[in-house]
């Protein structure tokens, strides 16, 4: 793993909301790695700033202050328009919820983020459903959402992420609305697809048993990095 190059890095990140109350600090001087095609977990109780540290990586929201480095781009040094297209190429999402189209069949969801980039239609198609039949869901292809499973659904939502071979995938509780046997196949599927296209994955996740099967643990407190160790060693 340390032969591995670093990706991606941040440093001295910081966000604060403000409230009526007043001002509300989420993130304080965060700094961290990732290294190409490691796995990384997030851990830390609710209200910890995990889905907020999410945002910023993934460029939907701006830090207060601090740096972030994708490969060659400095994403918080970059206009909107940049940024949008850093997401679009090189960072995938996964939700707790799948967020797919409701009116778009599986097919469809998972072409999407190739069409917003500009790959001809039977090209963004080919990918698409090359993937799709990967992960066992050929004969869903023409299902809408509503006729798919839990499970089927975020493995569509997983197929979407990744059909761009994102550098990059930011993963906020992906398992969180599937039951403990459905969500360790969609984790399954997950590793396997990431290491088999060399993506770096950062994973917020409550579930211990994942965060032991990653490479690595962060675990945030109050906003603050707490301890990253290896999961072997927690």
């Amino acid at each position: 793993m340390h032969a591995h190059p670093v990706l991606f890095e941040v440093a001295g990140l910081c966000k604060s909301y403000r409230a009526p109350s007043g001002q509300i600090d989420v993130l304080h001087d965060v700094s961290f790695h990732v290294r190409r095609g490691e796995f990384l977990a997030i851990v830390g109780e609710s209200g910890s700033g995990k889905s907020t540290l999410l945002q910023l990586i993934g460029t939907l929201d701006r830090p207060d202050s601090g740096r972030a480095r994708l490969g060659e781009h400095l994403l918080f040094e970059m206009g909107a328009r940049e940024q949008a297209s850093v997401r679009n190429r090189e960072i995938g999402f996964v939700y707790q919820a799948h967020h797919l189209i409701p009116e778009l069949t599986a097919l469809e969801n998972a072409m999407l983020p190739l069409q917003i980039g500009g790959v001809p239609l039977e090209e963004a198609r080919s990918r698409a459903c090359a993937l799709l039949r990967r992960i066992g869901l050929g004969e869903r292809l023409e299902h809408i959402p509503a006729r798919l499973s839990g499970g089927e659904a975020q493995r569509v939502a997983v197929a979407r992420a990744l059909v761009g071979r994102p550098r990059l995938l930011l993963a906020d509780e992906p398992t969180g609305n599937l039951d403990e046997r459905t969500a360790q196949e969609v984790f399954s599927l997950l590793r396997e697809l990431c290491v088999e296209e060399q993506a770096s994955v950062m994973m917020v996740t409550h579930s211990r048993t994942m965060a032991d099967a990653c490479d690595r643990v962060l675990q945030l407190k109050h906003g603050v990095i707490v301890d990253a160790v290896d999961a072997a060693q927690v």
